[in-house]
């Protein structure tokens, strides 16, 4: 099968590994497969870095220090977007909930939370940040939940990171309530970032991001769940930060200011094209 497709772009792992990766395109949904696919132990151990920051709370570097303030603002948007969807029992599913931001806004402000990560750093420190509000609601895998559905489910930045894609998509279809909303986060390979970065884009970020999507095959992919895409919108901050990480993939240095006109670039570009460097889904389930 792979090698029907065309080789769409050769990357490298500079986080963990500095091996080559090659982006396959699969015409049919207008998105990008990372090959070859790691699996099981050897794909867990892509994730082994003290550089992977969704992990960690980490603050040592600047470009560290940006992510965090930049996270804490978009934590406050992410709330205002689930708080604006009519539920009953305002429950919500995070899956891949890193460190537990996230779920600990939403537990302080009134949503019955419960998250999945497979990290063990990561899970350990979202546990003891979660302890704090007597909430022990944190899994490794979906399937140690049992029959529960939710409200609301979230994928801040995770689909990209799913081995079997459709199969995972049918078994979180089962855990959303009728007419429950899903939200989808990922970044956008179609954005002028990308097009300006080339194999240097930090958001192919191989072999971690094993998928990359357009917006069509967002729509395809969930259609076929028999789940429609009702709304999607930018994330602004995200040019910014892959921009200045590419920067540094690119030419060894962080480069604050050209990160910066690239970002606000792409940005300004998607104004007219809509493909800014990461986008959300809010999907419906039907």
């Amino acid at each position: 099968m792979n090698a029907k497709k065309k080789i769409y772009l050769t990357c490298e792992d500079y986080t963990v590994s500095n091996k080559k990766f090659d982006l396959l395109y699969n015409s049919a949904y207008e998105m990008l497969e990372t090959f070859p696919k790691p699996i099981g132990k050897e794909l867990a151990s892509y994730y082994e870095s003290d550089n992977y920051i969704s992990h960690t709370d980490s603050k040592k570097s600047f470009t560290d220090k940006l992510y965090q303030i930049v996270k804490k603002v978009a934590l406050q948007n992410k709330l205002k977007l689930i708080n604006s969807f009519k539920t009953t029992q305002k429950t919500i599913l995070d899956i891949g909930c890193g460190t537990g931001d996230f779920l600990l806004m939403c537990k302080k402000n009134g949503w019955n939370v419960t998250g999945v990560e497979p990290n063990i750093k990561a899970k350990k420190i979202a546990n003891k940040k979660l302890s704090l509000t007597n909430s022990q609601v944190l899994y490794s895998e979906l399937k140690e939940i049992n029959s529960q559905k939710f409200d609301v489910i979230t994928l801040w930045h995770v689909l990209e990171h799913v081995p079997d894609l459709e199969p995972y998509l049918l078994k979180i279809k089962a855990m959303l309530k009728p007419n429950g909303i899903l939200i989808v986060a990922v970044p956008n390979y179609k954005s002028y970032d990308a097009f300006y970065y080339k194999h240097f884009w930090a958001a192919f970020d191989v072999p971690r991001h094993l998928w990359h999507f357009s917006k069509t095959a967002i729509r395809k992919l969930f259609l076929k769940q028999q789940m429609n895409v009702v709304n999607i919108l930018p994330m602004k901050f995200d040019s910014f930060y892959v921009s200045l990480l590419s920067e540094k993939y690119k030419t060894g240095k962080s480069n604050f200011i050209n990160a910066f006109y690239v970002g606000l670039l792409s940005n300004l570009k998607a104004l007219k094209t809509k493909e800014y460097s990461s986008l959300i889904y809010i999907i419906k389930n039907g």
